[in-house]
């Protein structure tokens, strides 16, 4: 398969550790290309830096995106009208609106989009929910627990916390167990420690514990399924290196062979229905 020539936007630490690197590794994609708002920092990630959005357009048939959710959510509409795929970042948008704008531009346009949910990449995960399959599940929980609020240099994340930021693992992963969420309770505060309560369509009821403020040497997250026939558990420390070029690997498959994708915008537009409910019932 000839690699899919991606263009990535955004330049911070994240893109520099894993979207950059993992994108120029190939063999399935190639990056073509890095526009940044600082264009100084795109410079350190090996590939071209294009000053004007619409000339990285020019050079790939897809683009990754790594940046803050209000800014995907300007941009992407974007990339989608200029025909090309989408590798999106959780959370699709700052806000519900922002998501609606951009799932609504991929259906238009008719490009594929994938959502960077990482746990579903992994061999691990995979596993998992195979062997949930079995036990009949009625009910789980899920557990992200860090420290990250107390170091990381970032505004959306300070502003609105767990909810918004690991969230959107918890519940997808949650979902992908026990089947689709179809409510949600929450209480306590998105930069302390958030519980949800999650009925499913299925029948199931689950619980999130989500909490970025904690004072922990190590974050922790877990997602444990119950059932009939049993119960089986996932630890994020299972997920292994396999994750990003399994995801990347993915993408390019989903790019070449047109089509969808499960995780796609649309997905991501229903987490973020989710994930506004619950922040509603938080204010």
């Amino acid at each position: 398969m000839e690699p899919v020539a991606v263009g990535l936007v955004g330049a911070g630490p994240w893109a520099e550790a894993v979207h950059a690197p993992t994108l120029a590794a190939g063999p399935h994609t190639r990056l073509a290309g890095v526009w940044a708002r600082r264009p100084r920092a795109a410079a350190r990630l090996g590939a071209p830096v294009y000053e004007r959005i619409e000339e990285l357009f020019d050079h790939c048939e897809a683009v990754a995106f790594c940046v803050p959710p209000g800014v995907q959510a300007e941009i992407a509409p974007r990339a989608a009208r200029a025909g090309k795929a989408l590798l999106l970042e959780k959370p699709l948008a700052a806000d519900l609106d922002g998501a609606r704008r951009l799932a609504d531009a991929v259906a238009e346009a008719g490009v594929a989009s994938q959502m960077v949910l990482t746990f579903r990449y992994s061999s691990a995960t995979r596993a998992f929910l195979e062997r949930v399959r079995a036990i009949e599940p009625f009910g789980g929980y899920a557990l992200n627990i860090s420290g990250a609020l107390h170091s990381i240099e970032s505004p959306w994340r300070q502003e609105r916390g767990a909810v918004l930021d690991v969230g959107p693992h918890m519940i997808d992963m949650l979902g992908a167990a026990l089947g689709p969420v179809a409510s949600v309770r929450a209480h306590g505060h998105p930069l302390g420690w958030t519980g949800l309560l999650l009925e499913h369509e299925t029948g199931a009821v689950s619980e999130a514990s989500l909490s970025m403020a904690a004072r922990v040497e190590r974050g922790h997250s877990q997602v444990a399924v119950f059932g009939r026939h049993g119960s089986e558990v996932l630890d994020g420390g299972d997920l292994g290196y396999d994750v990003f070029p399994a995801m990347v690997a993915e993408f390019a498959a989903t790019v070449r062979r047109g089509g969808g994708h499960p995780l796609d915008a649309r997905h991501g537009l229903r987490l973020q229905e989710i994930i506004t409910a619950a922040e509603a019932q938080l204010r």
